[in-house]
C-alpha cells in the first residue's frame, strides 16, 4: 500500500487583517496512513476537508510536511497528483466536458494515445462501474448522484495509487450509495474519504474523527463511530 505521512503539520488561516488572533483550521498533528480503507467524520467545519486536501497538494501546511511515498507534495506536487486522484463533493466542479465519456477520454489523454484506444479504453472504465449506460447522456441531463459517480469514473480511469474522496454520498440517494459502497470496498487503490454517513464510515478499517481543526480520536470503526456519537451528543 502506498504510504501518506503527516508530520507536525498545520493549517492557518489566511490573515484577517486585524489583530484578533484566529484559530487555526488545523492545529498540529501527524498521521501516517497506509492502510486500504480510512474514512474521516466529523461535523461541518472540524477540519475534515482541508486535511483530504493535504494528501494531494490542493492545501499545503503551513508547517510541518505531506509526503505521499516520499514526495513532499510542497515540492513534487504534480508527481503527487499523479498518484492521488482527488474526487470532490461537487461533480460539477470536476467534470468540465459535455458527457461523461467525454470526461473518462479526456482523462486518458495523456496516457492513452490513439483516439480509437482512448475510446476503447474509456468504454471499458466505465463498463467496470456499471455506468456505460450513462456515458453519452449530457451531464446536465444526469441526476447528482449520477453526475458524482460519473466524475469517480473519470478519476479514477487514469489509475491513481490513492483515490481521495471529499464526502462522495453527499448527493447520492440509497440505491447509488450501495453502489458507491460496493465500488469503495472492491478497488485495489487505497482509499482515503470523509462521510457523514455513519454506515459509510463503518465499511472503513480506520477511522479518524475531526472536531474544531484536531484529531481526536483514530482507531478502528465501531470505536471511532461511538467516541463521534458521545462527541456529537455531548455524553461524557
Amino acid at each position: 500500500m502506498p504510504r501518506i505521512l503527516l508530520q507536525d503539520v498545520s493549517v492557518l488561516p489566511a490573515s484577517p487583517g486585524t489583530d484578533a488572533e484566529p484559530p487555526p483550521i488545523l492545529h498540529p498533528f501527524s498521521l501516517e496512513l497506509a492502510g486500504p480503507r480510512t474514512a474521516v467524520i466529523g461535523a461541518n467545519g472540524s477540519g475534515k476537508s482541508t486535511l483530504l486536501k493535504l494528501l494531494n497538494g490542493l492545501v499545503l501546511p503551513d508547517t510541518g510536511s505531506v509526503t505521499v511515498d516520499g514526495l513532499d507534495t510542497a515540492h513534487k506536487g504534480a508527481a503527487v497528483r499523479r498518484r492521488v486522484g482527488f474526487v470532490f463533493t461537487d461533480p460539477l466542479s470536476q467534470l468540465v466536458m459535455p458527457t461523461g465519456r467525454d470526461d473518462v477520454e479526456l482523462s486518458l489523454r495523456a496516457s492513452v494515445p490513439g483516439r480509437a484506444a482512448r475510446r476503447h479504453t474509456a468504454e471499458a472504465r466505465l463498463a467496470s462501474l456499471g455506468l456505460l449506460d450513462l456515458a453519452d447522456r449530457s451531464i446536465y441531463d444526469l441526476s447528482g448522484g449520477e453526475r458524482q459517480l460519473m466524475a469517480l469514473a473519470s478519476v479514477l480511469a487514469v489509475e491513481p495509487d490513492i483515490l481521495v474522496a471529499d464526502e462522495p454520498s453527499t448527493l447520492l440517494d440509497l440505491r447509488n450509495t450501495a453502489r458507491l459502497r460496493g465500488i469503495f470496498s472492491s478497488l485495489p487503490q487505497q482509499v482515503i474519504y470523509t462521510t457523514h454517513d455513519l454506515e459509510f464510515a463503518a465499511d472503513a478499517d480506520r477511522v479518524i474523527v475531526m472536531e474544531n481543526g484536531s484529531v481526536v480520536f483514530d482507531g478502528g470503526p465501531q470505536e471511532a463511530i461511538a467516541a463521534y456519537r458521545a462527541l456529537a451528543l455531548g455524553v461524557r
